[in-house]
């Protein structure tokens, strides 16, 4: 403690009895004013960083430690100052004054465990906090454990790697919400909805004990589970409850700007080429100040291209551009960035461009090359061009032998009617089974279907060979034996012959099949009854008067409305009008009745009285036989049907930030 006289030792007495009541703002005053008398004081300049810091002055106790680097070495105001620097999110810098210190407490050890976490060095962090739980008793080991899954939980979801099973326990809501995040990241999600609804639980009960906790309190903590449920629902394909529960989230508006990004990156994928409006609205809670600090690398990296997905669905091309260019500077090997400009060039109908980008990121990261070769051939298909998708997809080493790639190109050939080039994709196929997987099912299955396939396009010289192969796997496989001796007999007849002794005898091939029974399945198309067996002599019945048929009565046809009995029909009525001798053709210049003209108040009726051509003494313009008065039927169009949307292409979906405990500091 600085020496001093009367007045620098009230000021010390204030500072102390401040320091224990909490009052640091009032204590602040009296340091400066110690500063004030001797500005080199050490100890008044840590007590002010102290002070600083408890009121959230980060950034003032920094400036303070660097203006004073002589009188304050790192051994004694060290964790002060990574503290700082890992408060204003410069953790690489907190890492380097850690490292600098020369005595590591317990303490600093704790703020490199969490710098480790922020840096995602996951593998170190587990080592720091191991350490820590062993060699350290106090009131603190729960919130270290926390911490410690945490660091397991991170490990299952971003690294894919499979957790070491720790034992520890859940017995607070956060250790039990980290335990389902690791569920979560093995895809064990109905074992992780089972522990985030036990972590609920808890959660009330401990917060049910404070009386001061309002119910908007509790909801309010709830929110991360509440979300990480959804999540779950999403994953099972329960989009419509996890909406609901996501949006009950966001109506809470929770403090947790992290949690809010995530949350309504969620509802934009569920929402994808849909509800564009509401992903708009949603799209700015992602934008929060702070974000890229409360969440993952990989999180960060899924909102920024559902944006420029977003981009992209709303016909927003140069920012669609100018977001996936972004992103593929930051991350130079992921295809994503790639495939949403070659999307977007195809929206804009420019599919050359498209193959011309894919091609060029595939020659550059070959590591990466077979979804976008997958991608090039899609596009060369929708072109027309089935020879060069073929090339492409037999180019792909890692999918060249594999029973769907092996498919798709017999299809494809086969489409071409390029048979000679689809037999030797089972050729090469067989032959690659045959040195790496001998008798296999894979490699049997190929085979048939290579023999079936050269059969059906009247290859059986060639198919004779694989049908071998497959009858000296199993010799007893009659229906095999029988194709190769079909065959044969159009190929070679003498071995035709040799290998029919091979077939089983029609002693040992007859089957007990019931053949009434047969013919009356359900299946049977035509079914022969025959007379039941009848025991002794029977008498035939003579026929009584119902059982003669009854002959049906032919219903008279209908005749016209108009129907004159006393006139003869008219003989050319199954010509067409124009085709018949009285037809005149229309008659021109007469001009119709017109309505609702002339002045106001005036009818037609006049002029129809007036009109010699309507009175019923004058005779019809074209007279014919037996005419008549028919109703002509409206020709009506249907309506069109409206085409149904192309499904939308899905989107990365971001897991949620993990739940993280942790003393105060």
């Amino acid at each position: 403690m600085a020496s001093g006289s009367g007045p620098v030792s009230a000021l010390w007495t204030e500072i102390n009895r401040c320091g224990q009541n909490g009052d640091f703002t009032r204590a602040l005053k009296a340091v400066n004013k110690i500063l004030h008398e001797n500005k080199d004081d050490v100890t008044a300049l840590r007590c002010k960083i102290v002070c600083l810091i408890q009121n959230g002055g980060f950034k003032e106790a920094l400036g303070v430690i660097n203006t004073h680097t002589k009188s304050l070495s790192s051994d004694l105001i060290g964790f002060e100052k990574a503290y700082c620097e890992y408060r204003l999110n410069r953790v690489e810098n907190a890492l380097k004054t850690i490292q600098g210190i020369p005595e590591q407490t317990d303490k600093l050890k704790e703020l490199y465990g969490q710098v480790l976490y922020r840096l995602e060095r996951y593998d170190e962090c587990e080592a720091v906090y191991k350490d820590l739980i062993r060699n350290s008793q106090d009131e603190y080991e729960e919130e270290r454990k926390t911490n410690l899954s945490a660091v397991l939980a991170a490990q299952s979801t971003w690294e894919n790697a499979q957790p070491e099973d720790l034992g520890l326990p859940e017995s607070s809501y956060e250790l039990c919400y980290n335990a389902a995040c690791c569920l979560i990241g093995q895809g064990q999600l109905s074992q992780a909805m089972q522990k985030l609804q036990k972590a609920e639980e808890l959660c009330r009960k401990s917060l049910a004990e404070d009386s001061d906790v309002t119910e908007e309190d509790v909801e309010s903590e709830l929110a991360i589970i509440h979300s990480q449920m959804a999540y779950v629902m999403q994953l099972q394909g329960r989009t419509e409850d996890a909406l609901q529960l996501y949006n009950q989230v966001i109506k809470l508006k929770p403090s947790d700007v992290g949690l809010l990004a995530v949350t309504a990156n969620n509802i934009i994928t569920i929402n994808k080429d849909q509800n564009v409006f509401d992903s708009k609205k949603k799209v700015k809670l992602t934008n929060a100040e702070g974000v890229e600090h409360k969440l993952a690398k990989k999180q960060l990296q899924a909102i920024e291209i559902n944006k420029a997905l977003l981009a992209m669905y709303t016909n927003q091309a140069d920012q669609c551009n100018k977001l996936s260019a972004s992103l593929q500077a930051q991350n130079p090997g992921h295809p994503r960035p790639v495939l949403i400009q070659v999307a977007q060039l195809c929206r804009e109908k420019q599919h050359n461009k498209a193959i011309e980008l894919l091609q060029r990121f595939s020659d550059q990261h070959p590591e990466s090359a077979s979804g976008i070769k997958l991608t090039m051939a899609q596009l060369y298909v929708t072109q027309g061009h089935v020879t060069k998708a073929c090339d492409i997809l037999k180019s792909i080493e890692e999918f060249k032998y594999k029973p769907g790639m092996i498919s798709a190109l017999v299809t494809m050939y086969t489409h071409e009617e390029d048979i000679d080039s689809a037999i030797d994709v089972f050729s090469q196929a067989i032959q690659y089974y045959q040195s790496e997987q001998p008798g296999s099912a894979i490699h049997l299955s190929l085979v048939r279907e290579a023999a079936n396939y050269k059969l059906k396009y009247g290859r059986k010289k060639e198919a004779t060979s694989d049908l071998e192969q497959l009858w000296k796997q199993n010799t007893n496989d009659v229906r095999t034996l029988a194709q190769l001796i079909s065959a044969y007999s159009l190929v070679d007849q003498d071995k035709a012959k040799a290998l029919s002794k091979h077939l089983p005898s029609p002693d040992t091939m007859s089957f007990n099949v019931d053949v009434d029974e047969l013919e009356n399945s359900h299946g049977a198309t035509y079914i022969k009854k025959k007379p039941a067996k009848v025991v002794g002599e029977s008498q035939p019945k003579e026929q009584g008067p119902e059982d003669v048929k009854k002959k049906k009565k032919k219903k008279k046809g209908k005749l016209p409305k108009n129907y004159d009995p006393k006139s003869a029909p008219d003989p050319e009525r199954w010509l067409p009008m124009r085709e018949r001798s009285y037809y005149r053709g229309k008659k021109k210049g007469k001009k119709k009745e017109q309505v609702g003209r002339g002045t106001q108040g005036a009818t037609s009726g006049a002029s129809a009285e007036l009109d010699a051509s309507k009175t019923a003494s004058s005779p019809p313009t074209s007279p014919r036989p037996g005419s008549g008065t028919g109703s002509v039927a409206s020709n009506a169009v249907p309506p069109r049907q409206q085409k149904p949307a192309a499904p939308a292409a899905a989107r990365k979906k971001a897991p949620q930030k993990k739940k993280k405990g942790g003393k105060g500091w």
